[in-house]
């Protein structure tokens, strides 16, 4: 195969030349600024370790001396590095202490107050930065140590997360956005969205995620790379090869973001388009395709254009980590990467052959919780020893309690928090613990308010997402509405609806959290956010003509500066058309919804983006404007909820597309894929998913028996739709007046609470800068998790995160830098794989196996046999309010 050409600045030039120039170590160094492979932080500061058991002679006399002692000192204690070293040992020798000094104590400055710079590494260069007067050794050892520090967080990155999984220099003639990659993107973005949608309305859900695409991606290119002709055409004056050569790293990844961003799921086919048709929801049958079409095309690309505006905030600047996405980056280096044999704390195998032992491992055991031994997953255990204990399933119960278990489940798809968020392989432990302590507290709290009878939460099931009438039954919206509206008399004779002591739970957490993320990232962020805006506005005034990449100068925004950066008016243009088609289609269908509601929730998703984004890249944890927005619509359209979940939508998907775009976007900037190129190809595969997502959902209504039912055979009883048919049934037909003034007055006080808890937090870490890790923000969030799913999702992976992003990432670290991250990604493929086999196997058409150990979970009340109140129904016949004073 020809080698490539180099690419314009935007690497759609894709015809490999004849030959391509050789560029030494020495050229990149000097034009990219770059050092070399990740190491850890423990590694770094043991670099030019003193003790005798090193047995190095340091030979600072000479350069080449030097170099010699820093690669034998690399050989033996960091073999995460490889064939990198000598680039490593070459960069640090050309850093002077001056130069070093300006970095380290830039770094010091800047990550001050940065929760995911490890504390022993501050340390560490606090005393390198204040001189060899402060620093225990002689000046040797001193001088190495500043230098070598200074080269991994100036010229590469400040965290080992990072540095395990990218490079500190890039070729940019390799191609990119080549044919191959939008044919193979075409491909596996419908059957990958197809695959979500359909088992998007199932609990537990399943999907084919960017670990499982890799897989599928990989193999597929490298045939691609065998069977196409080397056949060259010409486009918009552009030459364009439809094989340019072998299958690329560069490659791998764009195909992998442009299938990412699709295989997600559309928000509004899984929820707005259920919701609406189903005859157990609203039964709209004026939901036809055109306007799924034009709701579902708006919603997906309104985030698009208001992802220009955030890069400003979570791309270019180092703090916004992103930990999710490191996984992703992780399993592409394994697959096309070639390594040398070493040994890692004893372990010589190759990160290849460790995914693929992994990926056959979980595969086949997730057949035992998934189907022969099904009590593996629902292990409720504590429930056996009373199965018709009332209190002991409230309390410990898989499927009807809380689940205070410590061993909760086996199942691999709850330890890897497919269906959490928690993702334990990645977000860092810090923030899992805050998160789980507090879904702790919360569940404690439930308990206090369901055993008190609050708000008569005692004659409803404890954690349940459903809305229920005053007699216990499942509210049903259609015996109160009129023409689509609320129906006062019709409410009057029925019942309002009453929340389960899980669901109050639920939406106090999210009144709180609102103001709570705000203010916090305020006070934390603020000064950032203002020179933000600051270089934003001289772009668009054009009182500042340099690129984006040019306010920015660590050393990926340095590498970037290869590729053209995607211009603010492309992301204008998307905006604008998307706005055009949501305003077609609320006003030629019978939405009820008013075009200056819309508008209203563009711009509360304007103003709390910023925030939202902030938090999700540096901690890993996301939450939606969803509940915001129900509130906001409630009170400016009382009693249509019709234009609550419309609205909704556009509000959460605003958000939602902002936050996948740009997550994908970081992980370009990771593996220095062409801006442009990334903007074009999310774009094409967006507009494919939107399709795909439609023609599935709509099979489904039509041909999945019971769809959406409590007893669905197949588990498709749509947890998701259900929760978003109670909160418009909640917040949009009855409405937060009633709801505040007359049901549940207590939950306007979240609001003032969660803007005042961040300020005694704020000055408590400004006193005490260890307490920085106690974050308010992920201990509220942690609050969500009930309503269906509780702490038995959560606990198996609050212990898996704390096994390997706490003890073996501060053990093992060249272990974890090596394999964590490929683990996460094989323990997910091998999850899928097994799943939709599984599922088509022998659940689709039941097959089940009748045992002791298929039974037990699902016997006694836990399993929803018996009783499932606490307290039985008053003589009335009904609980709450009296009929006809309904607020």
């Amino acid at each position: 195969m020809p080698s490539p050409t180099r690419k314009s600045s935007d690497s759609a030039t894709l015809a490999p030349a004849e030959s391509a120039p050789e560029i030494s170590d020495a050229d990149t160094l000097a034009a990219a600024d770059s050092v070399v492979q990740p190491i850890s932080e423990k590694d770094a500061l043991g670099i030019a370790a003193k003790g005798d058991d090193e047995k190095t002679e340091l030979q600072a006399d000479s350069k080449e001396g030097e170099l010699q002692a820093l690669s034998e000192a690399a050989e033996s204690t960091f073999n995460a590095l490889g064939e990198d070293i000598d680039r490593v040992s070459s960069f640090v020798a050309q850093l002077t202490e001056e130069q070093s000094l300006e970095i380290l104590r830039t770094a010091i400055e800047y990550h001050k107050d940065d929760i995911n710079f490890a504390s022993a590494t501050m340390e560490k260069i606090t005393k390198l930065a204040q001189g060899l007067e402060f620093y225990e050794g002689d000046y040797d050892t001193y001088s190495l140590e500043l230098r070598t520090e200074a080269a991994l967080i100036g010229h590469y990155s400040p965290y080992p997360e990072v540095r395990a999984v990218t490079d500190p220099f890039d070729d940019p003639t390799v191609y990119v956005e080549t044919p191959r990659v939008y044919l193979l993107a075409l491909i596996w973005t419908i059957i990958g969205a197809g695959i979500y949608q359909f088992f998007a309305s199932r609990q537990p859900s399943i999907a084919l995620n960017s670990a499982v695409i890799q897989l599928f991606l990989y193999p597929s290119g490298k045939l691609l790379a065998f069977v196409l002709p080397d056949y060259r055409f010409s486009l918009g004056g552009r030459t364009f090869a439809l094989n340019p050569g072998p299958w690329s790293y560069k490659e791998q990844m764009l195909c992998t973001l442009m299938c990412n961003v699709a295989v997600n799921g559309a928000y509004v086919a899984l929820y707005n388009i259920i919701t609406e048709k189903m005859p157990q929801f609203y039964n709209n049958q004026w939901v036809t395709y055109g306007y799924q079409f034009l709701l579902i095309f708006s919603t997906q690309f309104l985030g698009f254009g208001f992802a220009g505006v955030l890069r400003r905030w979570v791309i270019y600047p180092t703090k916004a980590i992103w930990p999710t996405v490191l996984p992703t980056i992780a399993l592409s280096r394994a697959l096309l990467r070639p390594e040398k044999q070493e040994s890692v704390h004893g372990w010589t195998i190759s990160r290849y052959w460790f995914f693929l032992i992994a990926t056959t491992g979980s595969f086949v055991w997730f057949w035992f919780p998934g189907y022969l031994f099904q009590a593996l997953s629902t292990f409720n255990w504590m429930t056996w020893i009373a199965p018709s204990n009332f209190n002991l399933a409230v309390v410990t119960g898989s499927i009807f309690g809380l689940g205070y278990n410590p061993i909760g489940s086996f199942d691999v798809n709850l330890i890897i928090g497919s269906n959490t968020g928690l993702y334990p392989f990645s977000v860092p432990f810090w923030s899992a613990l805050n998160q789980y302590s507090g879904s702790v507290i919360s569940g404690l709290i439930i308990l206090c308010l369901y055993f008190k009878n609050y708000k008569w939460t005692g004659y409803m099931p404890i954690n349940d997402n459903a809305l229920y009438t005053n007699t216990g039954d499942t509210f049903r919206v259609t015996e109160v509405l009129t023409n689509g509206l609320l129906d006062q008399e019709k409410y009057q004779n029925y019942s309002p609806p009453y929340y389960t002591a899980s669901n109050l739970m639920v939406y106090g957490s999210f009144f709180a959290l609102y103001p709570l993320a705000f203010v916090h990232t305020m006070l934390h962020e603020g000064k950032h956010i203002y020179n933000s805006l600051k270089t934003f506005a001289l772009e668009v005034f054009k009182k500042d003509k340099r690129p984006i990449y040019e306010a920015y100068d660590d050393p990926h925004s340095r590498m970037m500066r290869n590729y053209r950066e995607v211009p603010d008016w492309w992301f204008l243009i998307v905006l604008v058309v998307s706005l055009v088609l949501s305003i077609v289609c609320i006003k030629i269908y019978p939405t009820n919804t008013p075009v200056w509601a819309l508008f209203v929730i563009i711009l509360v998703n304007f103003v709390f983006l910023i925030p939202l984004t902030i938090i999700y890249s540096t901690t890993g944890f996301s939450f939606g404007l969803n509940v915001l927005c129900e509130l906001i619509v409630g009170y400016a359209l009382p009693g249509n909820g019709q234009a609550l979940m419309i609205l909704k939508a556009f509000g959460y998907n605003i958000d939602g597309q902002a936050e996948s775009y740009i997550s994908d976007q970081k992980m370009a900037h990771y593996s220095k894929l062409p801006p442009r190129a990334v903007f074009r190809g999310q774009l094409f595969t967006t507009l494919v998913q939107c399709l795909v997502s439609i023609g599935v959902v709509n099979w489904q209504i039509g041909n999945v028996e019971d769809f959406c039912s409590p007893t669905n055979a197949q588990r498709f009883t749509c947890p998701g739709p259900r929760t978003y048919y109670s909160a418009s049934v909640m917040w949009g037909v009855i409405g937060p007046k009633r709801m505040f003034n007359g049901l549940y007055p207590i939950l306007q006080w979240c609001f003032l609470i969660g803007a005042l808890v961040p300020l005694p937090f704020y000055f408590l870490t400004r006193r005490y800068p260890r307490l920085r890790k106690v974050n308010p923000i992920l201990i509220c969030g942690g609050m969500l998790v009930w309503a269906p799913y509780n702490l038995t999702y959560y606990t198996p992976g609050i212990i898996t995160s704390f096994c390997f992003m706490y003890v073996i990432k501060t053990r093992y670290i060249g272990w974890w830098e090596k394999y964590n991250y490929v683990l996460s990604s094989a323990l997910t493929a091998g999850v899928a794989f097994s799943a939709v086999i599984l599922f088509f196997a022998v659940q689709f058409h039941p097959k089940p196996l009748v045992w002791w150990g298929n039974l037990v979970p699902f016997v006694g009340v836990d399993g929803g046999i018996g009783r499932q109140a606490l307290l039985d129904l008053p003589e009335s016949g009904y609980f709450g309010l009296d009929p006809g004073h309904f607020p």
